[in-house]
């Protein structure tokens, strides 16, 4: 009996070992089968530029076999994974666990970083909301994330947010068998372009709505001075920008040094095109800390320009109050009911008392108005 038992014991598989993912100690199941993930949205064999098409769709783990066993490339494409989800993949393509947690998690900077064999890079996408008018809360821009994980081959994205689907951007690619046949690192430098693409139409859509609301600071209101804006309008405007910024900055450094420095997982002529997309991505760097500095121009105009209306409304005031004062005064001093008034027993005493009045009123009237008062 003790013979049988280890017997059974040498034939029984092993049990895959769990694979710690997280800092805080708790750890993804790497026993879960990685077809087991409804994340999927897509997962495609590639060889020599071209898709491989099979009687069935593949799962992640088949797909990296064909691939080791045939040659090609994997592209997997996942939308908003859980933990649990994602942790088969990640076993399956030893993944890092540190860039494993940030694709997960998201809401990440983008950036670039290197663990072994794995290139991870986080792009922020955006997207420009239309509208009809702008207003106090409407939202201009729209932000997703797509996280790269980019192998000898394999390349995974990780997909965060409802815009930035990344479906024809593949077709659109399946097109080109010429660059596919470059491996993952064509995959990358696509997504890369298709995001800083993006970034262009954006700033071009803000653009315009900057234009907009300078006119209406700027253009005349009446008597030909500039009837302004809500400030409520360009501080939300502001903030929109300010989330494109944060989008468009950090990608500058990542996107210089896939372009300028020689790596492993990198083809040498895909690099050749990342500097094409660094240079796009320069320019809508430069067109979004000028929108920034713009915006601030323009609040500041808008506030000054409410100074100057409130001191305008303010000088009308106290003109008026001093052409009041004159019949006031009067009126009071005649309201005493003193029997030695000026004129009071004259006959014509009270209409030359209000002419006078009226006269010094229209006086003081037409002073204020030739020095700009009124």
């Amino acid at each position: 009996m003790s013979m049988i038992n280890n017997l059974r014991a040498a034939v029984r598989p092993s049990r895959p070992s769990r694979l710690s993912l997280r800092k805080d100690g708790a750890a993804y199941d790497a026993t879960r089968p990685a077809e087991a993930t409804t994340a999927v949205v897509d997962c495609a064999v590639y060889r020599d530029g071209a898709r491989v098409t099979f009687e069935r769709s593949l799962a992640p783990h088949e797909a990296i076999r064909q691939v080791r066993r045939d040659g090609g490339f994997v592209w997997i494409g996942l939308h908003e994974p859980s933990e649990a989800e994602f942790a088969g993949i990640a076993a399956e393509f030893g993944l890092h666990p540190l860039a494993v947690e940030d694709a997960v998690h998201a809401h990440q900077r983008p950036k670039l970083e290197r663990y072994d064999d794995t290139l991870f890079t986080v792009f922020k996408t955006i997207h420009y909301v239309e509208h009809d008018e702008l207003t106090a809360t409407s939202e201009v821009v729209e932000s997703g994330e797509v996280m790269c994980f980019t192998g000898r081959d394999f390349f995974i994205t990780v997909r965060h947010g409802g815009q930035g689907s990344l479906r024809a951007l593949r077709h659109r690619l399946q097109d080109e068998p010429e660059l596919l046949a470059k491996g993952p690192s064509a995959v990358l430098h696509a997504i890369a372009d298709h995001v800083v693409d993006g970034y262009v139409a954006v700033a071009d859509a803000v653009q315009d709505d900057i234009d907009e609301v300078e006119t209406e600071v700027f253009s005349p209101g009446r008597k030909g001075t500039p009837r302004g804006t809500d400030a409520g309008r360009i501080y939300q405007l502001k903030r929109e920008v300010m989330e494109f910024k944060r989008a468009v900055l950090p990608l500058v450094r990542p996107m210089q040094l896939l372009s300028e420095r020689p790596m492993r997982l990198v083809d040498p002529d895909i690099q050749k095109y990342f500097r094409d997309v660094a240079d796009h991505l320069a320019r809508v760097q430069e067109q979004v800390v000028g929108f920034d500095e713009l915006l601030n121009s323009i609040l500041q105009a808008n506030l000054a320009q409410a100074s100057v209306a409130q001191n305008e409304d303010m000088r009308k005031i106290t003109s008026w109050a001093a052409i009041i004062a004159v019949p006031t005064m009067v009126c009071g001093v005649y309201g005493m009911n003193f029997d030695y008034m000026p004129e009071t027993h004259w006959k014509f005493g009270y209409p030359v008392v209000l002419g006078v009045t009226v006269a010094l009123c229209l006086g003081i009237h037409r002073t204020l108005k030739r020095n700009g008062w009124l």
